[in-house]
């Protein structure tokens, strides 16, 4: 029985088989966003993963999805991506059991992966209740930062923040999410974070932010002041803006920030704001340290998103 498809707009797919368990499925698949191959492929792989841990699930297992040419990436390059991707899969728990290629003129790699949840413990992206706080799991910036390495122009520090945050998988802070009691999970990626946010808003609640309190990889603003944003950020901004209300105090690259496209970013998690210190204070002491409350859930207004 279908529990979760394409019409839910939600992080995956979910089907349950028994009473007591649902496969997850999702797939996604990036072109290069680090030189490294090896660190490539682990980006990539964490990217795919991630939703699966924003329903809540456990990964199970994977295939790997790639397309290159074959004339200028050698064998041992991508030997070296796909061994980044099994070791983060191994990493989550989970097993490749094959995949498959085909030439293309340009470097890609991701996989298919399906995870297992209970069929009433999933967690949705647009379950959240007011009063809840919203918590981020990794900074931003993240856009800004591969569009700036592709342009040669990326400090040293950018890269090595970027490669970390990255390549981190969000399987501790899904697990810590559920274990407060979190009601409503997604990642922050392609939409960047006030798409991804607008989409845990329904017809009842808003969400108001403080703009201090949102983490950002300081680099990253220096970058964006000279304009290093993916074209995927600036169509997010035409799109979430009318849906949004920033504060004019904001420079304009800051409020850009918010719309920028990551690549394998962090969570957002609604919790119940007596759980929401305990389950920060659990996320730092797992390594999460740059998690952070960054607002709460409201009723309903104008505006889905506020930003002070």
């Amino acid at each position: 029985m279908t529990l979760v498809d394409r019409t839910d707009n939600d992080d995956a797919g979910v089907f349950q088989i028994t009473d007591e368990i649902a496969i997850v499925q999702t797939v996604d698949f990036i072109t290069p966003v680090v030189d490294d191959p090896y660190i490539f492929g682990q980006i990539a792989a964490a990217n795919s993963l991630s939703d699966i841990y924003a329903m809540g699930a456990e990964v199970s297992t994977a295939l790997n999805i790639v397309a290159y040419d074959s004339c200028n990436v050698s064998k041992k390059m991508l030997n070296e991506i796909l061994r980044g991707g099994s070791d983060k899969v191994r990493e989550a728990g989970g097993v490749i059991l094959g995949g498959h290629t085909i030439e293309d003129v340009e470097m890609k790699f991701g996989l298919s992966v399906t995870g297992m949840v209970h069929p009433k413990k999933i967690l949705r992206n647009n379950t959240t209740k007011i009063g809840d706080k919203i918590i981020l799991t990794k900074p931003i910036g993240l856009g800004v930062i591969t569009t700036s390495i592709k342009a040669n122009e990326a400090p040293k520090s950018a890269i090595e923040k970027a490669i970390f945050h990255m390549s981190f998988l969000n399987k501790t802070a899904s697990e810590l999410a559920i274990k407060f009691g979190a009601n409503a999970l997604t990642d922050v990626t392609g939409f960047g974070l006030l798409g991804h946010l607008y989409e845990m808003t329904n017809s009842k609640i808003s969400v108001q932010l403080e703009f201090a309190k949102i983490p950002i990889i300081e680099e990253a603003f220096e970058l964006a002041e000279d304009g290093f944003f993916p074209g995927g950020s600036f169509r997010n901004e035409r799109y979430f803006m009318p849906f949004t209300k920033i504060d004019n105090s904001i420079a304009a690259f800051k409020r850009t920030l918010l719309f920028d496209a990551q690549t394998s970013g962090g969570l957002l998690i609604s919790v119940p704001q007596e759980n929401a210190k305990k389950l920060l204070d659990s996320l730092r002491l797992a390594g999460i340290e740059f998690a952070e409350i960054i607002g709460e859930v409201v009723s309903s207004k104008k505006e889905k998103i506020e930003v002070s």
